[in-house]
């Protein structure tokens, strides 16, 4: 056939089209349901428009239940969205309204007819822009793509008055053609591609919430107002995110850091926190479980809060990431500049561990013998976030990486990647993460090393990534991220769902050829060779702050006994049990828990409900008879059940769940040596 183009199905047959046939054709060729339900076709994985004539290659029929078609209808409602506003508020300029994570958004500037001043959209304008929404998507346009010369283009809109239009015209690169979508008379300066009319987005959406935005994002353009939007397939997937979202909303650790009273931050210190004893505690049963779990297996060490830039010069950061590093000078230097004798260095503050422990590698010859050699630090770090950036625990200026680095040989690359996977999702399940997905970067375009390294290191990190996926028995998903790992190396990211179904990128495994060669460690090898290490960076928490704040949102402040900072009040209901009160309380402290009595003149149900505010786990109730009786009622936290029971009872059980589970393990691995032997 002349001119034919050759399409490979995902059967595993090829036909052959005539030049000029069309997505929808394709589809329609296989049949006339199929080509009702599509909305798009890939080509060799990118989507286009089913108007579009098709290129040989590989092709996928999209479907509106197809997970990559819910791109689509978010950038389908973005443009509804727009003309819904347009329509409601003649003038207003539309500028930019990309897809994001759950959903979409626009900006827009509208100006006051009659002041002529800038009149941003509030709250109470979505209601009316949803229902508006919902009257064009009910009109069912179609989607038609036309293709415009740069002047028509640039004519059309600066006759509208959208200037902000004109402008994203000119930087279109000159050998990139000008794509229009309309959508009946609508139309708007887009990429695509789109689905085949509105009609298909549904009516599983919602507008959430308005915001201020700068042009460009840049400070010094007008500021504009950014809507956003979210949208799904289906209405139980927007029902069940926008159950989500009350959630997080209830669950906010900043929110929940203020009644438990964990932290605070303020203007003097933006981005650092600020403990309070509760949350220190906290913190600190954090980094003692860390240390555990690391003990004979890790070295410990602590690397230098700063060092000389030319220490960052070598590593390649001052190059590469000085923007987002903090550096000083002597107070002395500032003061007298032309002191001679005065240290004019600069110095950075540490944004990462890694160099410092390249030097602790370094200091004294290694042998092959000595390997591996795994160096851990819980190290203090700070990294210049922008302060629109900085969220509560979640995003902060300076925070503690619980860090390690293991300097290993070639071969024993592939242990080392195992043992840290094992321990990464140990710590993960004691904190009751089992959802977690495993995933392999693998090279991106610009990076350091040799193909062959590369070649090495991602087939070893390939199999150790089919090995765990094999060892859970399908418990752990794991996936290939094409052309994301680090210019130095490939890894593994290990992602968690939280109780609510969110996902948290915590765990990696990065490997370095890149530190190793920029400093010159080296270790003798059996032929008495220098040779250069296989450099693995390991976190698991990753920032501890940000992990405290996930796990507070994700328990919404119902730690575990275990974890709590403050695990039991004893609060008595008259003055008479006092007395026993604070034997009941010493009891459980020589016990090894964290405990507060409660004798104040009030009444309990008003001590109660105050406790239970500040999420403190069990509430020990102490009247006149429990006195007498020796006995205690306890009551859980969410729980209105009380339950009786004696003093030793009470200290056995508390002592025995406020156990970290990591301790337990090692009890049960005791009693049953002892058993065995």
């Amino acid at each position: 056939m002349a001119d034919a183009v050759s399409l490979a199905f995902p059967d595993g047959s090829k036909r052959e089209f005539p030049a000029g046939t069309t997505g929808r054709d394709v589809a329609e060729s296989i049949s006339k349901s199929l080509a009702k339900k599509a909305v798009a076709i890939a080509i060799d994985g990118e989507l286009t428009d089913l108007a579009d004539p098709v290129r040989s290659g590989a092709i996928e029929i999209v479907t509106r239940t197809d997970p990559r078609a819910l791109e689509l209808i978010r950038h389908d409602a973005a443009h509804v969205m727009a003309e819904a506003v347009q329509e409601l508020w003649p003038g207003t300029q539309v500028t930019i309204g990309p897809v994001i994570e759950n959903g979409f958004y626009y900006d827009f500037k509208r100006v006051h007819p009659d002041t002529k001043e800038d009149w941003p959209f509030t709250p109470e304008d979505l209601p009316v822009i949803e229902k508006k929404m919902r009257e064009i998507i009910a009109r069912n346009q179609p989607f038609t793509k036309e293709i415009w010369q740069r002047n028509k283009a640039r004519e059309v809109f600066a006759e509208m008055g959208e200037d902000y239009k004109v402008e994203l015209v000119d930087a279109i690169p000159e050998d990139q053609t000008i794509r229009i979508y309309k959508q009946g008379d609508w139309f708007d300066l887009c990429r695509g591609p789109h689905m085949d009319s509105t009609g298909r987005i549904g009516n599983a959406f919602k507008l959430m919430t308005v915001a201020g935005a700068y042009w460009r994002g840049d400070s010094t353009r007008p500021m504009l107002t950014r809507i956003y939007g979210t949208a799904w397939a289906e209405q139980a997937e927007l029902d069940a995110y926008l159950h989500m979202i009350e959630e997080a909303e209830k669950r906010d650790h900043r929110r929940l850091g203020r009644e438990m009273d964990l932290f605070h931050f303020q203007e003097e210190g933006p981005g650092v926190v600020f403990w309070h004893s509760k949350g220190w505690r906290m913190f600190q049963t954090l980094v003692s479980y860390m240390r555990r779990r690391l003990n004979g297996v890790y070295e410990e060490v602590n690397a230098p809060q700063i060092l000389d830039k030319s220490l960052w010069e070598t590593s390649g950061h001052w190059g590469w990431y000085q923007e987002n590093m903090f550096a000083v000078k002597s107070a002395h230097a500032f003061t007298h500049p032309d002191d001679e004798e005065a240290d004019h260095r600069i110095f950075a503050i540490k944004p990462m561990n890694c160099p410092g422990h390249v030097q602790i590698f370094k200091h004294g010859l290694k042998s092959y013998r000595d390997l591996p050699i795994r160096l851990a630090e819980f190290g203090n770090v700070h990294r210049y976030e922008p302060s629109g950036a900085l969220h509560g625990l979640m995003r902060v200026r300076g925070f503690t990486q619980d860090d390690a680095h293991v300097f290993c040989t070639d071969e024993q690359l592939a242990a080392e990647c195992l043992r840290i996977n094992d321990l990464i999702l140990s710590v993960y399940e004691d904190f009751g993460f089992e959802q977690v997905v495993v995933k392999l970067s693998t090279r991106p375009e610009k990076r350091v090393g040799t193909d062959a390294l590369w070649d090495r290191a991602e087939s070893v990190m390939m199999d150790v990534l089919k090995t765990i996926e094999e060892q859970s028995g399908g418990r752990i998903k794991t996936g290939v991220l094409e052309g994301e790992g680090a210019f130095y190396g490939p890894k593994f990211e290990y992602t968690l769902r939280d109780a609510i179904g969110r996902e948290w990128q915590c765990g990696t495994t990065q490997v370095d050829f890149n530190l190793p060669e920029r400093f010159g460690a080296f270790y003798i090898d059996k032929d008495s060779e220098k040779r250069q290490p296989v450099m693995i960076h390991r976190a698991i928490c990753g920032s501890m702050e940000r992990f405290l704040g996930i796990l507070i949102e994700n328990f919404a402040g119902h730690m575990p006994l275990w974890f709590a900072p403050l695990q039991v009040v004893v609060a008595t209901i008259t003055s008479d049990a006092d007395e026993y009160g604070s034997e009941v309380a010493e009891a459980l402290r020589d016990a090894g828990l964290h405990v507060e009595t409660d004798f104040r003149n009030e009444k309990i149900n008003y001590k109660v409900r105050e406790h239970s505010v500040t999420k403190v786990p069990v509430i020990l109730v102490i009247g006149k008879r429990e006195a007498e009786e020796r006995t205690v009622n306890m009551r859980r936290l969410g729980s209105r059940d009380q339950t009786s029971y004696t003093l030793d009872e009470v200290v056995e059980a508390l002592s025995r769940e406020a156990t970290p589970p990591d301790l337990v393990r090692k009890e049960l691995a005791r009693a049953a040596r002892k058993s065995q032997a």
